[in-house]
């Protein structure tokens, strides 16, 4: 995210130091990191939150996918079951079968 090196922490610590002084400076150093701390937390809760929204939503998808195959698996069931059964087909004949006598 930042690319904070050591000198630019040093430096922030000095000017710090210089600004607040010797006493105030724990305090503030303090109050700052729980700061940070609750910043964090929070960008992880959201970011989980969002995270998990996204698999709701892809499973509430999938699910509707899956609920449309299913509608259309049972229209073909019951056109299939409404066919005319002469008109279903037979399987060919296979040329292997023993052959016809002739009397």
């Amino acid at each position: 995210m930042f690319d904070v090196g050591f000198t630019e922490l040093l430096l922030v610590g000095l000017v710090a130091l210089l600004v607040l002084g010797p006493e105030r400076l724990p305090v503030a150093a303090r109050t700052v990191g729980l700061w940070v701390g609750r910043i964090k937390r929070t960008v992880n809760n959201v970011q989980r939150e969002i995270n998990e929204e996204l698999r709701v939503d892809e499973m509430r998808r999938q699910a509707e996918r899956n609920k449309e195959n299913l509608d259309k698996f049972q229209q073909d069931l019951q056109g299939m079951s409404k066919a005319d059964p002469l008109e279903t087909p037979q399987p060919p004949a296979s040329s292997s079968s023993t052959p016809a006598k002739h009397d």
